[in-house]
This record gives structure tokens, sequence and C-alpha cells, in this order.
């Protein structure tokens, strides 16, 4: 949506309030999303005993339900309004602090996932070679909804200005 704005009318700039809150929710978001994932992608060979090819179906399921879960508490975190703070409103402004704080806390988060996919990706292969490639695919898909759609659906979830 185009935000409307009468001629000579400014809309106010987003107080630094109001970005710190944008920015440490949408990085408490990220950090648990990548959190969520690589403690259940080091969990779940030592709780299922088989080989990568019998739990890659439960850890695609695991990985769906949690990237779900980030983007519904995403837009739910968008809305809330803050006692002190107030409330975010979309604007240029907020969006492009939630996609510059995600991507932020994105690369660096995803890097032990990313390490575990790779072991994954080699697990049961001759030495050296990589013989599941689905592993380092599930990390990129990862990597996509956590760099962007969980700042797409926090962006796109906050109050318009009217």
């Amino acid at each position: 949506m185009v935000d409307e704005l009468s001629v000579g009318e400014r809309r106010p700039l987003p107080r630094q309030k109001t970005l710190a809150l944008l920015v440490g929710r949408i990085t408490t978001i990220k950090l648990a999303y990548w959190a969520a994932l690589t403690l259940v992608e080091l969990a779940l060979p030592r709780v299922l005993d088989r080989g990568f090819t019998e739990r890659f179906p439960l850890s695609l399921a695991l990985a769906a339900v949690i990237s779900a879960l980030a983007l519904a508490w995403a837009a739910w975190q968008a809305r809330v309004v803050d006692r002190r703070a107030g409330g975010i409103e979309r604007g240029f402004a907020t969006v492009a602090t939630t996609f510059a704080a995600a991507s932020v806390v994105a690369s660096p988060a995803s890097i032990p996932l990313l390490l575990i996919e790779r072991a994954r990706s080699l697990e049961g292969c001759a030495p050296g070679v990589s013989c599941h490639l689905e592993a380092i695919l599930l990390w990129v898909a990862l990597f996509a909804v956590g760099f962007v759609l969980i700042p797409a659906a926090f962006a796109l979830s906050l109050r318009s200005a009217h």
C-alpha cells in the first residue's frame, strides 16, 4: 500500500524509542528462530536414532512448524503497542529498519545451522563427498524464511498511519 499525504503535510519521523522497539522485536524473533532451528537439528539425531534419510522428513516438518510460529510471532509483534514507546507505524523508515535489522541478525545467527546442515550433508557418505544436498537446500530455504519472509511478515503487519 502507498501512504497518502496531503500536499505540504509531512509525516513525523519515527522516534528513536520506536525504532529501538522495532529493532529489539525483530532481533528477538530472529534470534529465537535460529536458536530453535539449531537446537532441533542438534537434538534430532540423539532423539531419533536413525539415519539421515529417515530423519529428514521430521526435520522438514519441524522446520516448517518453527517457521510458521516465527511468522505468526512477527506479525503479532508488529501490532503490539508498547506502554512507553507506543505503536510502530508502517512507513519507509520502519520497513527499511525492519529489513536492515533482520539482515544484520540473519546472517551470523544462521551460521551454526549451516555448519550442522553441512555435517548432515556428509552423513553416511564417502569421505569428503556430500551425498545429501537436501540438507544444504533446507538451510537455503530456512535462510530465505529468516532473511526475507519473517521481516516481510513484520513489515506488512505494521499499523498503518491512517
